[in-house]
């Protein structure tokens, strides 16, 4: 809401804290500030923008007015993903670019598209992107269970498993972290809790016969002298 970004207006209750978008403004002037789905905003909302896309400066509830002249805005939306699922043939960004305009146009004010710089298309994901984002992953987990001094390694079928299971056309991969949560962090958690996993074992994730499972080389104890 508008009270979120530039305050509550007096006596109303939170005025006394400003608003979240002009207060990280006015505390660092060269910010980056990213908008997520902003075509989800409130009309009102697309008025703030305006004034600081325009004039390069907003006033908030207690009539400061804050220069937005530093700051980087970056708005991410989702128009148009339906009619990129539905496109037959390759995507390039000029496709994707020719695909989502219109909509974008017919959502957005004139006044709002022609203030921004410019408007950069994202390929949607493909299945062959997906076992990079899946190792980005599994390195998170990790890098968790090394400060546990547990390392852990997968094999390449357990890349393709995860990348095949986790990818979503229209969901992107965001499905894919709630999947290595699941399959995972829950199984590699619970045999840790039983000490079925200790610090010092090394693991090593494998995908076979339709099922992930794990194996662990345990770490040879020095005998006391």
């Amino acid at each position: 809401s508008v009270a979120k970004l530039i305050g509550s207006p007096p006596g109303y209750i939170g005025h006394d804290e400003g608003g979240q978008l002009t207060e990280a403004i006015r505390r660092r002037p060269y910010s980056v500030i990213l908008l997520d789905e902003v075509e989800k905003a409130h009309p009102d909302v697309f008025n703030i923008l305006l004034q600081i896309f325009d004039d390069g400066r907003i006033t908030d509830s207690k009539g400061r007015t804050v220069n937005c002249k530093n700051a980087l805005f970056i708005m991410t939306s989702n128009l148009g993903s339906e009619q990129l699922l539905k496109h037959k043939g390759e995507l390039t960004k000029e496709t994707v670019l020719s695909i989502v305009d219109p909509v974008i146009r017919s959502h957005f004010r004139p006044e709002f598209i022609n203030r921004l710089d410019e408007i950069l298309p994202f390929l949607p994901l493909q299945e062959k992107d997906m076992e990079q984002i899946v190792s980005i992953q599994l390195e998170q987990v990790k890098k968790r269970l090394t400060d546990k001094e547990i390392s852990l390694e997968w094999s390449p079928e357990v890349l393709a498993h995860l990348a095949k299971e986790g990818y979503d056309p229209i969901f992107g991969a965001r499905p894919l972290k709630r999947l290595i949560q699941q399959t995972v962090v829950n199984m590699l958690s619970s045999a840790i809790l039983k000490g079925e996993i200790e610090a010092g074992d090394h693991i090593q994730l494998h995908f076979t016969e339709n099922t992930l499972l794990y194996k662990k080389q345990t770490k040879t104890k020095e005998p006391i002298s």
